[in-house]
């Protein structure tokens, strides 16, 4: 009697933080977004488009934050977004017809110019403009699942000391999946995967059914998970839980022992922006005309110690096949010795952030396409599965208490406490307890005070987003990040100054909620 396929459940989480300068024509750090959408998040919708067209099964679950949501649908954002594309596609026309470049570097940039061209027409034409009407589309499917997120990525575990503060990061970002998408979510991704037991009640009284978790999250629980990832648990508190396979995640993200760092495959590292003679690059430059990344990437990874030689995109799409190959018998492998031993068919979760496909990996959006294609017709031994059907195929679940974890480095804080950004947590909870005092004294604010306590609401929600600690501690646009903290702290300390004393100012409330207008339908009831 032949055994059912181990199940397969492929995640992505898609996130990007709150960038939004209408005060500047051009800036460096909203181009993360529109990077974002020209590399990973319009040849994802490309790769589900393809499969339905054709009539693969296919299954994926994919978490949007609020943040990433909110931004692909502000009309500031999607016309600079469509200035960008108008000047990334004729930078390339130009270049291409420059007659200076070799007979490789020619070649590369004539595929460059075809696919701006193309992705260009994607965004404005089969999309509209907007890419979160596309994917709400594809999950009335049934074959893409969405889930919810934090309303700004919040590092949830570090803001448990104010409760209030971890049910309004919960809470704000399921209303805004509603919001967006229209329906009620099942399934919440945690934060940097980030998970403390204190957090249960939260979730689950917030309607939250399900999480994922590090391995390690299982592994070290109490008890120890007896399957481990293979199978979902259930807290004492009544939240399902799964485990992602950490191993099997490896061979993906991991730039020196997983996929990305094949020779054949893009370097990511080396941009044309500093390549490129200042004059021949300044159109895609910010106004200071300082040297800055373009996305367009000219060389291989080689190999070690070896110059850098040009990219060649057929030699990488044939290595591509033989990967997703590697990655299927990898999960077959790994589930292989439960599925041996009967009972409920095993699990293995890999989950990834989205970004990761196309902008840091270019070729991932094309591995996650083979991947699924190959599951579905030469790998009888799996079955692709989103998380929710995932969970119904184990009727039965063991309950343990998971372990304190995260999928940052060392599996906890660390990456969110370290030398370089100690300071911001004790001064973002400070300002969360302020915040609850601030709804105890104004219980059913009117008029220009619920506005003040809803924009208040609104910088300390983007003041707590993980993602400014994780820079700083990565040394990746530090400045920045500390920055946007020290300005969400301030303008949240003006207005709860304004509300204790008396002295709110209309014009300067207009002017936050025009620069940070994250949220539209938020209450500050919320923090009550």
């Amino acid at each position: 009697m032949s055994k059912a396929p181990a199940l397969l459940g492929l995640l992505l989480h898609a996130h990007l933080p709150f960038v939004r300068h209408p005060e500047h024509e051009d800036f460096l750090e909203e181009r993360w977004l529109y990077e974002a959408v020209v590399e990973a998040y319009i040849p994802l919708l490309e790769v589900l488009d393809g499969l339905s067209r054709d009539g693969v099964p296919h299954r994926l679950s994919i978490s949007v934050s609020p943040t990433l949501a909110h931004m692909l649908t502000d009309p500031l954002i999607l016309r600079r977004l469509g200035r960008y594309l108008e000047r990334l596609q004729a930078f390339l026309a130009d270049e291409f017809e420059r007659e200076d470049h070799d007979p490789a570097t020619r070649a590369l940039l004539r595929f460059y110019r075809d696919r701006t061209r193309r992705i260009r027409t994607e965004f404005i034409e089969t999309h509209g403009g907007h890419l979160m009407s596309s994917l709400r589309r594809l999950s009335r499917t049934g074959a893409v699942e969405l889930l919810a997120t934090a309303a700004t990525h919040a590092f949830l575990p570090l803001l448990a000391p104010c409760p209030q503060a971890v049910r309004a990061q919960i809470r704000v970002g399921i209303a805004e999946h509603q919001r967006v998408f229209g329906e009620q979510p099942a399934g919440f991704w945690l934060p940097e995967c980030g998970y403390d037991p204190v957090l249960d009640d939260a979730l689950t009284s917030s309607g939250v059914e399900w999480v994922v978790l590090d391995a390690h999250g299982l592994l070290a629980g109490d008890p120890s998970a007896e399957l481990g990832v293979r199978a979902p648990v259930v807290t004492p508190g009544g939240l399902l839980v799964l485990g992602r396979d950490t191993s099997l995640c490896r061979l993906v993200w991991d730039a020196q022992s997983g996929y990305p760092g094949d020779p054949s495959y893009r370097e990511f590292h080396r941009d044309a922006g500093f390549d490129f003679p200042a004059e021949r690059i300044r159109p895609l430059l910010i106004p200071t005309g300082e040297p800055s990344p373009t996305g367009i990437k000219l060389h291989r990874v080689t190999g070690d110690g070896l110059a850098k030689e040009i990219y060649d995109p057929a030699a990488a799409r044939a290595t591509v096949s033989a990967h997703a190959t590697h990655f299927l018998r990898a999960a077959e492998e790994c589930t292989a010795p439960l599925r041996s031993a009967g009972g409920a068919p095993p699990l293995a979760l890999a989950a990834f952030d989205a970004e990761l496909f196309g902008h840091w990996w270019f070729e991932g959006p094309h591995w996650l396409d083979q991947t699924l294609r190959k599951a579905a017709f030469d790998h009888p031994d799996i079955r692709m599965v989103t998380l929710r059907e995932a969970i119904a195929a184990f009727p039965v679940v063991e309950e343990i208490m998971p372990s304190t974890s995260s999928w940052g480095e060392g599996g906890h804080a660390t990456t969110w406490l370290s030398g370089e950004n100690d300071w911001v947590v004790p001064r973002v909870l400070s300002a969360s307890f302020r915040m609850v005092e601030l709804v105890r004294s104004h219980p059913e604010a009117r008029g220009l005070e619920l506005r003040a306590l809803n924009q208040a609401l609104r910088e300390l929600l983007l003041a707590q987003a993980s993602d400014w600690p994780f820079l700083m501690a990565r040394q990746s646009a530090p400045d920045y990040a500390i920055a946007e903290v020290h300005t969400h702290l301030s303008r949240f300390a003006e207005l709860a100054s304004g509300l204790e004393s008396g002295t709110l100012a209309a014009a300067r409330i207009s002017a936050l909620e025009s620069w940070d207008n994250v949220f539209p339908t938020l209450d500050y009831r919320v923090y009550s």
